[in-house]
């Protein structure tokens, strides 16, 4: 482990580095891509600039309001407690 994460790690008591998010691995792809390096910041900055529009222009056009996605679940997820006990057994 380098020693500014371990630094960092310290500073906010972290028990494990922090995951890398989709941006980490976007890296990848452009390079696989043939995409020079020095474009890297520039697209990630357009892309969330892109986000940052849309979300403003919902929050206008709703009257403030940002609008999300329904949820609807797929299956029930309780199990009644007697059951996780025996598993764990």
């Amino acid at each position: 482990m380098k020693k500014s994460s371990t630094k960092r790690q310290k500073h906010k008591n972290l028990a494990l580095p922090p995951a890398p998010n989709v941006d980490f691995y976007s890296g990848a792809v452009y390079y696989m891509l043939g995409v020079p390096p020095s474009f890297y910041t520039s697209i990630f900055a357009i892309a969330r600039i892109v986000g940052w529009t849309a979300h403003r222009l919902e929050e206008l056009i709703t009257s403030g309001k940002i609008i999300r996605p329904a949820y609807f679940r797929l299956q029930n997820f309780y199990r009644p407690e007697n059951e996780l006990t025996c598993r764990l057994a």
